[in-house]
């Protein structure tokens, strides 16, 4: 492995491979993924991809109001319209230039509904979209020359001088890594929360490496509650019922087996993820009941198993099919808002530092994610941070000074709990709604983890790392919200 890069790219979702493949083939790159390449909550995303390719019948300016509708109108428009403007640029990229495969209907692209969208613009394929579009990229990234990749490797720590210092951790070896730049896509925070629909690595990790390095962060308390997720509470990561169910009009009903969203939203199953998650926890008050069910048996069956495979086998699995009888759901922790607060082109507070995806905070979403904007989001936003880079790379370049990351002497081993209570505090502090006494009592303690994983000498591994920006993202968060 080369020690010294010009650019180090943190995360292998869909924002570091896309950025990866729109870096100029002459710039080194490594890309770091912590465990296999396919691994990723880019992977996890089931709906599609939001983008007005139909354009007889649709519109940039409809999914620019859909999107702030759906924000609250907190999003940053400036950026919401390069999001809608360019996104379907960049899907037609995924087409033409990596072969893609999207679902069709009578020869064009099929476009499904969502919950907050006007129109019928998601493109997707089947009930995986990510996962199809991350293989897509992967094959693509392997197939460039200049992209070196490690696999199943913990970025421990950051330092910044003329360019960057990285300690990284691959097995049982510790070793130093330079580069020019860095693009940070280590997506998101789900497992601060006890129950998530993010994948086993989503633990912050970019977003506390850029919070050490003083990089700015924004909003870290604008975390979106998906309505329906699968109730399932043996398990901390549970599984998604996509918004494309309710697309396909699937009815939500509460313990009596009643529809109740008429209540609350004229638009009832298809008002936006805040909206429903809310009305979930307003019929849980008028019910006594936490029970919640997503009733799609009215289509054809047929019809329901060729529409959502994954989600039909995987519901399978847990004793329901969902062609006969409702999916029992509740919300839970899907999508962050919030995180490295970033410029139009992608670029932190912190000179030569970008950021990609979930773990970036371009402004796009404003309070809300509008549904399968988050993917739109990863490719637009890395492409721009990408064309900055190759940009300023053209520049005459410095190496980059490597950092030094002393090694602890008789260092301790992590106590055991510091992740599961922070999840703990932050599951009580902040689901859906804020319970502000919890949040000044949850934040005095994560203020004393924080100090002592800072201030005592434990061994750097992966469960330190992993602990440490679990409590950074809750200390934040809980701040944010005091």
């Amino acid at each position: 492995m080369k020690k010294e890069y010009d650019v180090v790219i943190v995360g292998a979702g869909i924002a570091g491979l896309y950025g990866a493949l729109n870096l100029s083939p002459g710039l080194r790159v490594l890309l770091v993924c912590k465990e296999e390449l396919i691994l990723s909550n880019s992977a996890l995303a089931q709906g599609g991809i939001a983008a007005v390719i139909d354009t007889e019948n649709d519109s940039a300016d409809a999914h620019f109001n859909d999107t702030l509708i759906a924000g609250g109108f907190k999003n940053n428009p400036n950026a919401v319209r390069i999001l809608v403007d360019q996104g379907p640029k960049e899907v037609r990229a995924l087409i033409e230039q990596y072969g893609a495969e999207f679902d069709h209907e009578n020869g064009s692209l099929h476009f499904t509904l969502e919950g907050g969208h006007s129109k019928p613009r998601i493109v997707h394929y089947k009930d995986y979209t990510g996962r199809a579009v991350s293989e897509t990229l992967i094959e693509a990234v392997k197939k460039r020359k200049n992209v070196e990749l490690l696999e199943h490797a913990v970025v421990c720590g950051m330092a910044k001088g003329k360019g960057f210092s990285f300690d990284i951790l691959s097995g049982d070896e510790h070793f130093l890594v330079s580069s020019h730049y860095c693009i940070l896509a280590t997506g998101g925070i789900g497992r601060v929360y006890e129950y998530t629909t993010n994948s086993k690595i989503a633990t912050g990790d970019g977003i506390a490496l850029a919070y050490q390095l003083g990089a700015k962060i924004k909003n870290l308390h604008l975390v979106q509650f998906h309505p329906t997720g699968f109730a399932n509470h043996l398990t901390r990561e549970t599984f998604l019922i996509s918004e494309s169910v309710r697309g396909e009009g699937a009815y939500l009903l509460n313990c009596r087996r009643e529809r109740f969203m008429h209540k609350y939203d004229e638009r009832l199953e298809l008002a936006p993820r805040d909206v429903v998650s809310h009305a979930i926890m307003e019929e849980q008050k008028a019910t006594g009941s936490k029970e919640f069910y997503l009733d799609i048996t009215h289509k054809p069956a047929d019809f329901v198993r060729e529409r959502f495979p994954m989600i039909y086998s995987r519901v399978l699995e847990q004793g329901f099919d969902m062609t006969k009888e409702p999916i029992p759901i509740y919300p839970c922790q899907h999508y962050l808002m919030g995180g490295i607060d970033v410029d139009l082109n992608g670029k932190s507070s912190v000179d030569r530092l970008y950021a990609a995806g979930e773990c970036s905070h371009t402004g796009v979403h404003g309070n809300n994610r509008l549904a399968s904007n988050s993917l739109l989001e990863a490719l637009v936003f890395s492409h721009r941070a990408a064309d900055e880079i190759n940009r300023l790379a053209q520049q005459e370049q410095i190496s980059p000074v490597p950092a030094e990351f002393p090694e602890i002497q008789n260092a301790l081993p992590l106590p055991a709990g510091i992740r599961t209570e922070t999840r703990a505090i932050m599951q009580r502090a902040y689901f859906i709604t804020p319970n502000q006494q919890e949040i000044v009592n949850g934040y005095e303690r994560v203020c004393a983890l924080k100090k002592q994983l800072e201030t005592t000498p434990y061994r750097i591994d992966r469960d330190y790392v992993e602990a440490k920006s679990l409590v950074t993202v809750a200390y934040i968060i809980l701040k944010e919200l005091l």
